[in-house]
């Protein structure tokens, strides 16, 4: 399998909570360069250190960077949208700067040849019982009792090859009674509000905290014949513009959230505020070792019957109101 480099720039006060939400995508290794190690090591090195290299000398003065690898393939190009959403997330809140550009860099490779090249592994792939995923360039040929959803991702996550939006749908497809009302929270491309719509939800109102993500959903909605009348989009950050948050007033059947645990959590109440007496939350995006943590905080916020979906170190929880 090949690999891409993606270097993440952020400060030594930024390391560790920058780590933690890597980990929650699900990024298990990192490789850290940070000026203030450094320099702490020349400051206490012992005497086995008698010459250090010129080159290393550059290390403390660098500015602080958190590397990781992606596979060259459309999970790889998932995980990097979802690093991209975290950023943004991580920056908006941010506001003393302390942590930094927190900017993505590739090396290696252009940008302009990744959003291109890790298509040739996005295949069609069948989801659940009753839906088929397919981008635009290619064909399906199946036995006609599954509904097609073309999705184009662009620069948003979703193209269902990850295991967080297969769970997501799986569950969603068991929960949604026709003409439900949905709220799909970290949009992305909008794969997942999108088919509720194909499962025959009523309306669908899609939010994301990147405006090219709000605009992808539009687009792919539109590509699948659903009319904006009854499918919105939105972009913004509930947490942090509570004018936004409060603007989303209207009681939803199924809310579903693919985001990472912090944000999940951060968002309980709100999640409880928008849902109606009755209704389902699913969320997703949580790597297995931390679902009793989300899980607790959603109970705590006055959800219940946990029902869980896991798959090879992923989870997808379905609660109820």
């Amino acid at each position: 399998m090949e690999w891409t480099e993606v270097g993440i720039y952020t400060t030594a006060e930024g390391i560790e909570l920058l780590c933690s939400k890597l980990t929650d995508i699900g990024i298990k290794g990192f490789a850290i360069r940070d000026a203030a190690d450094f320099n702490e090591f020349l400051e206490n090195k012992n005497g086995q250190w008698d010459y250090i290299d010129e080159d290393l000398m550059g290390l403390s003065e660098c500015e602080t960077c958190v590397t990781v690898y992606l596979p060259s393939n459309s999970q790889g190009a998932d995980m990097l949208n979802d690093i991209r959403r975290t950023l943004a997330e991580m920056k908006a809140a941010d506001t003393d700067g302390i942590y930094g550009r927190l900017e993505a860099e590739l090396s290696s490779v252009r940008e302009e040849d990744w959003a291109n090249n890790w298509k040739k592994y996005f295949m069609p792939i069948e989801v659940g019982e009753k839906l088929v995923i397919k981008p635009s360039w290619e064909e399906y040929t199946g036995d006609g009792s599954r509904t097609i959803l073309e999705i184009d991702p662009a620069s948003s996550f979703g193209t269902g090859q990850h295991h967080t939006t297969r769970l997501c749908l799986e569950l969603l497809e068991k929960s949604l009674t026709p003409g439900d009302r949905l709220l799909d929270m970290g949009c992305g491309s909008g794969i997942l509000s999108i088919g509720a719509m194909l499962l025959g939800a009523g309306s669908a109102v899609a939010v994301d905290i990147e405006e090219n993500s709000a605009a992808a959903a539009a687009e792919n909605a539109s590509k699948n014949h659903i009319s904006s009348d009854v499918y919105k989009t939105y972009y913004g950050n509930i947490l942090t513009d509570k004018a936004f948050a409060d603007s989303i007033t209207e009681e939803y059947d199924i809310i579903t959230a693919n985001i990472v645990a912090d944000v999940l959590i951060a968002m309980k109440d709100f999640f409880y505020k928008c849902l109606k007496k009755g209704g389902t939350l699913i969320v997703s995006g949580i790597i297995e070792e931390r679902m009793d943590e989300v899980v607790n905080a959603l109970v705590a916020a006055g959800f219940s019957y946990p029902e869980p979906n896991i798959c090879e170190g992923w989870a997808a929880v379905k609660l109820a109101k």
